[in-house]
């Protein structure tokens, strides 16, 4: 390979399976994907980032180890992607690195005096040990311009999907989901934010009932039968009626969430795991497809992440939708499962060339900016 315009992204999103890898060229200053890699986490490192999403014991000492030993897993990780492309770091210009959320605070409430967001994976230990330049910490800047964070994904899908005469939707499905609307008209404004959970709900009650992460393909969901008020009741949390700019994180919607709604819902008839299953993967399903349609009918809707392998939940969004165009972004050439990772080598490219990496009709920030810090070997 003869580029000398490669990026590599990385992704570890909330739903905590583990470390995606995009190589991606930038060449014609348009990201063209060259390859992709997964490190899934074993059951330790997956137990200790989801351990963190809520306050613990001795949660200081807990994180910043494991901030440290996640860093050595994306440099593992990142040398093993370079000799399977059998490049070398010299011809990588820069790492961009999300790193792992544990805890996305982006509003002043009675506990929280301060908005805040925290990413963890040493880019300072990532750029060392890999011996490439890692460009990180994305999210915090769009905060002290009173953004919320958080998506950061909006700028890079402008940049990504061509110009249309017809409405896009992109949205990503993994533990939180987020949607990006790209208007045809260019009069308005592009518009992202997360919906709620995705993911997230839907595998932790998995995980208490069945063997292994997730309800693979929503076979365990699909054999039960939707509670409608129970989806009314999951559905009045104040989170899905705030207008945007918003972001949430598993640090709200997780088991306690969970449980708390259950405690306080009084069935008509008696409810079965599969069928508590069956309505969390309608609440996301309807959480998604509301904030859908109340922007657009028509146009395409392109899923990615995780969530969109799962039949069940692709099937009942579908029904959900007025637009009737949903498709995987792999029927346009965009790899569902690396463009979440391709974003983040793209925030790296954008840093380097002095592109704003947020938009704050998105994040609420008071005006756009250059996201990311750099850290040297």
């Amino acid at each position: 390979m003869t580029s000398k315009h490669l990026y590599i992204g990385i992704m570890s999103g909330t739903s905590a399976d583990g470390i995606d890898l995009a190589l991606v060229d930038y060449t014609t200053n348009k990201p063209v994907l060259i390859a992709t890699a997964f490190q899934p986490y074993d059951e330790d490192t997956y137990n200790q980032v989801t351990s963190l999403y809520q306050p613990s014991h001795n949660e200081i000492d807990q994180a910043f180890s494991l901030h440290g030993m996640l860093a050595k897993q994306y440099a593992n990780a990142i040398n093993k992607f370079l000799a399977d492309e059998n490049l070398h770091a010299s011809q990588i210009i820069a790492i961009g690195n999300h790193g792992q959320t544990i805890r996305h605070r982006p509003t002043v409430t009675s506990s929280i005096h301060a908005p805040f967001t925290l990413q963890i994976g040493c880019n300072q230990t990532l750029a060392t040990l890999t011996n490439i330049r890692v460009i990180g910490d994305f999210r915090t800047k769009d905060m002290a311009l009173g953004g919320q964070g958080a998506p950061l994904v909006p700028a890079f899908h402008q940049a990504l999907f061509p110009s249309s005469n017809e409405d896009i939707f992109v949205v990503n499905i993994g533990g939180i989901a987020n949607i990006t609307y790209i208007p045809a008209e260019n009069s308005k404004s592009v518009l992202g934010f997360d919906t709620g959970p995705g993911n997230a709900l839907i595998d932790e009650w998995y995980q208490t009932h069945q063997e292994g992460r997730f309800d693979k393909s929503g076979h365990w969901a699909e054999s039960g039968e939707i509670n409608n008020e129970l989806l009314a009741h999951f559905l009045s949390d104040p989170y899905f009626k705030t207008s945007a700019p918003k972001s949430t994180g598993r640090e709200e919607f997780n088991t306690v969430w969970l449980g708390e709604k259950l405690a306080t819902f009084i069935p008509k008839t008696s409810l079965q795991p599969h069928d508590i299953q069956a309505t969390l993967t309608a609440l996301t399903a309807q959480t998604i497809a509301d904030q859908i349609n109340q922007l657009s009918t028509k146009g395409n809707v392109y899923l990615c992440g995780g969530g969109g392998l799962n039949t069940h939940l692709f099937n009942l969004l579908k029904q959900k939708l007025k637009i009737k165009n949903v498709n995987l972004s792999d029927v346009i050439n965009v790899d569902s499962d690396a463009l979440e990772a391709m974003a983040f080598s793209w925030l790296a490219y954008a840093f380097d060339k002095k592109i704003p990496g947020n938009i704050p009709a998105v994040t609420g920030a008071t005006k756009e900016t250059v996201l990311g810090i750099q850290f040297l070997p």
